[in-house]
Parts: structure tokens; sequence; C-alpha cells
């Protein structure tokens, strides 16, 4: 789209997706490297119980588009929140609580109905359930894999955290979840899984 455009993906009923190109983005990196991420990262805003609530949210290149977009939105919010699955993730938090007056992830114990986190313990995220899109948020640790399903993060991702986490527990952790009536994945890095999302996360974990 051009710098003038914006046009965010209707998911489903009030749950909107969009791609902005990452600033910190880099060409070349290895493959399986910390740094081996595609250009444009996956942000959501959603309409939940009165609040507008956006997750590792990025203003994109069109920004006027956008920020016209997300006021209209915001006409009929009470609150508005800007959730992060990951620190990594914070990318336009701020510029959201500056302009709404957003909440952030500090305020995780009011959630709006309908909207749950799940902290994996140990890998340094918090991913979110929709229960009525029936979509789980995913940030660094379920990543689309290129061929419209999806797959784990590289080990190297996993590097960093203290608490030494590898992929085969990373799986244990990610099991629980397949307890889920998941249809979507809702990814940051790579393509969305929209329909059959808990057979592809089932798929990923191995």
């Amino acid at each position: 789209m051009s710098v003038a455009e914006f046009a965010p993906a209707a998911i489903a009923p009030g749950v909107w997706r969009w791609t902005a190109e990452h600033p910190d983005w880099e060409p070349g990196a290895q493959p399986g490297s910390p740094a081996d991420w595609e250009r444009n990262v996956g942000c959501l805003l959603c309409e939940l119980g009165g609040a507008a609530v956006f997750v590792d949210a990025l203003v994109p290149g069109a920004e006027a588009a956008f920020w016209r977009w997300a006021d209209e939105r915001q006409e009929g919010a009470e609150r508005s929140l800007a959730l992060t699955t990951i620190g990594f993730h914070r990318r336009s938090r701020d510029e959201l609580v500056a302009r709404y007056g957003a909440s952030t992830s500090r305020a995780r114990a009011a959630l709006p109905a309908g909207l749950r986190s799940i902290r994996l313990a140990g890998a340094g995220e918090v991913m979110f359930w929709l229960a009525g899109s029936r979509a789980l948020v995913a940030g660094d640790r379920v990543l689309g894999d290129g061929d419209g399903g999806l797959r784990l993060c590289p080990e190297s991702w996993l590097r960093y955290l203290g608490s030494g986490l590898t992929r085969d527990e990373l799986r244990l952790l990610l099991r629980p979840l397949l307890e889920l009536p998941i249809e979507r994945v809702l990814v940051s890095h790579g393509e969305p899984v929209l329909s059959g999302g808990r057979e592809a996360l089932a798929e990923a974990i191995g």
C-alpha cells in the first residue's frame, strides 16, 4: 500500500489486524538468528466490552490514515488499552498512551470481558485469548511458518531468557493451550492462521 493508505484486515467482528514495517529490521539476517524476522510485523485492535484494545501495535507508514481510523475506533470506547505480548513489542505503546490515555500491560488484572491473558512462565511472554473470536494472540514464541501454518521460534530467540528455557520446554508450556477451542492464531511474525488454528498449533508443538 502507499504511504497515504491504511487498510486493516477485519479478522472477526470487532477484531482488526494490520502490518507495519519495523524500524529496527535489518536485511540479510542469518537464518535462525535473533535478527531473523520479517520486515513487516503484525498488530491488532480489538473492540471488547466498551474498550479499544491494542496488542503489539506499531503505527504504520500511513500514519495520518492510521490515526484517523484509530480515532474512529475510540469514539465509542469507554477506555483504551495498549497491551504487549513481550517486552520487545512495546513498539508504539507510548504514542497510544499519550493520545488515548491507554492503560498498559500493567493493567492486565482489569481486562475487558472476553479477553484473557495467558502467561508462559519462563518464556518471557504473555499470550492473549479472545474467546468470542476463538483467537489466540501470540508474540515471539509461535510464528507463521511461511506455508500457511505455524512454527516455534528459533532456539536463539530464547537465549536471552534468564530461565534457560529450551524449545522442548517451550513445547510443554504451549501444550495446555490445545485445550482451548482455537480457530485463529494471530501472530506478530509471519502470516496469521485464520482457520484450523488448534490443529496448526498442535503440529507446530509436535
